[in-house]
């Protein structure tokens, strides 16, 4: 018992120690067993398998390429037994498998017998990897069982990665340099270090397209995809060779960053699905003592250590849903290197990168306030200062749930502190949190199973179908299917009759098969009419309503529709449609609906009720969404002016600016040109300016009250929000709080008044103030405190608009929104500090200041008036079209919508719209207002031309536009 105990004591040891406490890695287990050792590993698209590499094949003392079924445990090796082989990789079709292979050289046998000999005989020498200049990228057929080379060459090439799309493929290789002749120089250094010329390639995935990403002295390797596609991550050495670094760059080769800077052996970095980090190995604890190390994806803090082992950890990679990290470690009791799994805790390694320094140590590169520096009265000086803090490369965009958001709120929340404020945030300090899901991604266990006519079909995940991202997770049993259309159902309008996709048909307990889109061969007036009602989630909620056991979107017949599935794309402010909801592609589609009586296409698609049974089909699924938590931080801060605790006097005024913004083009809300994409989205304008100018207003207020030259009958609390991009989550979340804590959905015995501040950085001729229907008290306000600034306003009824006075004002808050409108910059890496002007905005600071410490004066609570939400707001639109106009918030409250400019090469220059312009009807429909206008695009098709009447210096303009397809 005793030698039992000390033996497992020790493989104990040999196994254990392999995360640091803390570490987001879970307790491992070794994998692959067999062979004389395994090489790196890499997960299928769908989780459920594994292509790793292993020196296993008897008489071959070389690797080669298996994949391992994670499900049954089964494995099979891919490559043909001979030859050479490394850097497997599953295509996401799971059909094919991509590798690199010496299998075509003659002398490949040859090269294996010499190596088992020099093995046999007992000679050693130190570990090199063989670049040897007849590795080709070869692709291999698992059905078929074939092997194709891709764009073979002279050289070494390898490490190949199909793209997450499975179009393309990243690589190294050194084929230039066995290309042409070389100086006799570097023909020498090429035979005894061909790494040396390692750089990285692109190509299509047949081999096609081949282009050059990288030329630098050095080797370029180990590259990777992003999990969406828009980086690569690799490793480049320094032209010595003594120490590598980890990099990333664009799709295309272009916005090259170094994320490491460690002067090690910094290798095989793989970014975690979330996009937000990469792991990697490095040796920095010893020559021979390679851990695992985690670095935020920009590179702007140091990396952290998670694994601590003598030995060798490295090659690191992560499940498609990020729950699971694999590796290669010698922590086996022969010291041979085998793959280990544990599971991985994203939210711990987001914890860890938080609190890891800035790069270098220089703490003081984070922006600070530094509020004791700045002058008490608003100057555009302190403006540019905090303008240039929230705007700034380490903040990254400032997007929910990042490290650079939780920047921008400690910025804020360190500049009220500074100011003598006091928090108002949660447990009384200024932070309040709230989580919110940042994205969903498919999980292992989807399944599909469709039986028509007699026969059964198993689509494949991701390729023959795919569930939407709101749908609900789960089992569905086998039930039959019905069809509705497109599963429309509209009231009758002034000049519309009425549409029931349903007729009389009962969807109760059944899968209701609905066309995506819209009807095509309807009148443009019909198509605008239904596309008020052809928003997704409502269409799914009607089907819900009738008892539906779950929706099921199918491409119409007609071509004209892009028939590939919907992205699983999350949109923090949808929720989930409480039953399954799936999308077909079009083979599955139609099998599912070959039953469809004769004529049912033409007539549906003309906009006809063709309601029916699907005999003798049924659907059964299990869908698995895995969905991604985050945190976001409201700022919150309250100036004390009644001298009463918070909460006992009367309720305070609020004043806001939200702090968060795009990140790097993340969201769907970005406008970034091709060539700017995953550039950095400064938000100077939106909404740095807000958030400066409240810093600004905050000082101000704080100043005139210490000089007793402000004593009021309320509070001022000063509300930073984030989420706004995502859909007002953060003034959301404030709202439901508030609503919690006051027992009523009524916040009008909590909030006196709010304030918004949105894009107030680009004065130009008008100040956009939004909300006066809310209350009449603002058009009092308006004219006593501009009276003393005298900025030029325009003023508007509007109650429900796009930031987050519309929380509040849905609390019967009575609201102001100040805005100076929207401009080609809008969401784009454009919107910089060197567009914003000082003068204007310093002068709206000015007139908020006054308006706020006006509400802030007056001991009667302003009446709060209901307004009935615009016709045409609040749905997305479903039409995915747009005219490249610009429009003028500023406008004013007149008929039609006025536009401040175009977008170059869109669709309303070549029509020949311009700046000024008033847009009246588009495709017959009169247009009153913007909302008009959004529920109009849901009505055109992109490529059919419609008229468009314009009003331009009083004269009216009949021109014709053709709408383009929306990235």
């Amino acid at each position: 018992m005793i030698r039992h105990l000390l033996a497992a004591a020790w493989l104990g040891a040999a196994l254990a120690p392999a995360a640091l406490a803390g570490s987001p890695i879970g307790a491992p287990r070794q994998l692959t067993f067999e062979g004389a050792r395994a090489g790196e590993g890499y997960f299928s698209a769908d989780g459920r398998a594994m292509i790793f590499q292993s020196e296993r094949e008897p008489g071959n003392p070389f690797y080669q390429i298996y994949r391992m079924d994670l499900e049954t445990g089964d494995i099979r090796r891919l490559s043909p037994g001979h030859g050479k082989t490394t850097c497997g990789w599953l295509h996401p079709d799971g059909r094919r498998a991509l590798f690199a292979s010496t299998q075509a050289d003659p002398a490949a046998r040859a090269k294996m017998q010499a190596e088992r000999e020099f093995r046999a005989s007992g000679q050693t020498r130190r570990y090199a990897w063989d670049y040897d200049p007849a590795f080709d990228l070869t692709e291999f057929d698992m059905a078929s069982g074939t092997y194709t080379a891709l764009a073979p060459a002279e050289g070494y090439d390898a490490e190949g990665a199909y793209s997450p799309d499975g179009g393309r493929i990243v690589f190294a290789s050194n084929r230039h340099a066995y290309a042409g002749t070389l100086a006799p120089e570097a023909a020498a250094r090429l035979e005894h270090d061909p790494s040396y010329f390692m750089d990285l390639y692109v190509m299509n995935a047949d081999g096609t397209g081949l282009r050059r990403l990288t030329d630098t002295p050095g080797y370029d390797g180990g590259p990777f995809w992003s999990a969406d596609g828009s980086r690569i991550t690799w490793r480049r050495f320094a032209p010595d060779g003594a120490t590598a670094e980890v990099f990333t760059m664009a799709a295309d080769g272009s916005d090259a960053r170094q994320v490491t800077h460690l002067g090690a052996m910094s290798w095989a970095p793989f970014f975690h699905p979330s996009g937000e980090y990469i792991v990697f190995a490095s040796n920095l604890e010893g020559f021979g003592n390679f851990e695992l190390y985690l670095v935020d994806a920009a590179g702007r803090r140091e990396p952290v250590r998670i694994t601590e082992r003598e030995g060798f950890d490295g090659l690191a990679s992560f499940s498609p849903d990020g729950a699971t990290i694999a590796w290669t470690s010698n922590a086996t009791p022969a010291r041979r290197s085998q793959i280990f799994l544990a599971p991985w805790d994203h939210a711990a390694a987001r914890t860890a990168l938080a609190a890891a320094p800035l790069r270098g140590g220089a703490e003081a590169a984070v922006p600070r306030p530094e509020m004791d520096t700045t002058d008490p009265a608003i100057t555009e000086a302190d403006l540019g200062r905090h303008l240039r803090a929230l705007a700034s490369e380490a903040m990254a965009g400032r997007l929910t749930g990042t490290p650079g958001e939780a920047m921008a709120a400690d910025y804020v929340a360190a500049a009220f502190a500074a100011l003598g404020l006091e928090g108002a945030g949660d447990g009384g300090g200024f932070t309040q949190s709230f989580g919110f899901t940042a994205g969903v991604a498919l999980g292992p266990g989807n399944a599909l199973e469709i039986t028509a006519g007699g026969a059964r079909l198993a689509p494949e995940i991701d390729r023959g179908w795919r569930p939407l991202a709101f749908s609900e997770s789960g089992p569905a049993a086998a039930r039959e299917a019905v069809f509705a259309g497109y599963g429309l159902v509209a009231p009758a309008g002034a000049d519309q009759p009425a549409h029931d996709s349903y007729g009389e048909i009962d969807p109760s307990g059944k899968w209701v098969v609905i066309w995506r889109g819209l009807p095509g061969a309807v009148r443009p007036e019909r198509r605008t009419w239904l596309a008020r009602f052809a928003d997704l989630r409502y269409r799914v909620a009607v089907a819900k309503s009738r008892g539906a056991a779950g929706v099921i979107l199918a491409p119409p017949p007609r071509l004209s529709l892009d028939t590939a599935l919907p992205r699983l794309a999350f949109e923090a402010r949808s929720g989930r449609s409480g039953l399954p909801v799936l999308a077909l592609a079009r083979g599955p589609a139609e099998a599912l609906q070959a039953g469809l009586a004769p004529g049912t296409a033409e007539a549906v698609d003309a906009g006809e009720p063709r309601p029916q049974a699907l005999g003798g089909v049924e659907v059964a699924a299990r869908i698995d969404l895995v969905r991604e938590a985050h945190t976001g931080r409201n700022v919150l801060a309250r100036l004390d002016l009644d001298g009463l605790p918070a909460g006992e006097g009367r309720p305070p005024v609020l004043i806001g600016a939200h702090l968060d913004h795009l990140g790097r083009g993340e969201t769907s809300g970005s406008l970034a040109r091709p060539e700017e994409r995953n550039e950095i989205h400064y938000g100077a304008d939106d909404n740095a300016s807000g958030v400066a100018a409240l810093i600004e207003i905050a000082q101000h207020l704080a100043a005139e009250r210490a000089s007793d030259r402000l004593q009021a009958a309320r509070d001022v609390v000063f509300a930073a929000w984030s989420g706004e991009e995502l859909g007002l989550l953060g003034s959301a979340h404030f709202v439901e709080a508030a609503q919690q804590a006051a027992g009523t959905e009524s916040l009008a015995d909590s909030v006196s008044a709010y304030v918004n501040l949105d894009m107030v950085g680009r004065l130009r001729d008008r100040l956009a103030v939004q909300g006066l229907g809310s209350s009449p008290v603002w058009a009092r306000e308006i004219e006593r405190r501009n009276a003393v600034v005298g900025l030029p306003v325009a003023t508007a009824e509007d109650t429900y608009l796009p930031t987050d006075a519309t929380s509040l004002y849905l609390a019967e808050v009575p609201i102001l929104a100040l805005f100076t409108g929207a401009h080609a910059e809008y969401h784009t890496p454009r919107d910089r500090v060197e567009t914003i002007n000082l003068a204007g905005l310093k002068d709206i600071a000015r007139f908020a200041a006054l308006v706020v410490r006006g509400r802030a004066m007056d001991a009667e609570e302003p009446a709060y008036v209901a307004v009935a939400r615009p016709r045409g707001q609040g749905g997305r639109r479903s039409g995915g079209v747009f005219l490249g106009t610009i429009p003028d918030y500023t406008g004013g409250d007149r008929t039609g919508v006025p536009i401040s400019g175009v977008v170059t090469g869109g669709p309303a220059a070549a029509a020949g719209l311009a700046g000024g312009d008033v847009i009246l009807a588009i495709a017959g429909a009169d247009l009153a207002n913007i909302y008009d206008l959004v529920t109009a695009l849901d009505g055109l098709k992109a490529g059919e031309t419609v008229p468009i009447v314009v009003e331009r210096g009083g004269r009216r303009l009949e021109l014709e536009i053709t709408p383009a397809l929306r990235d």
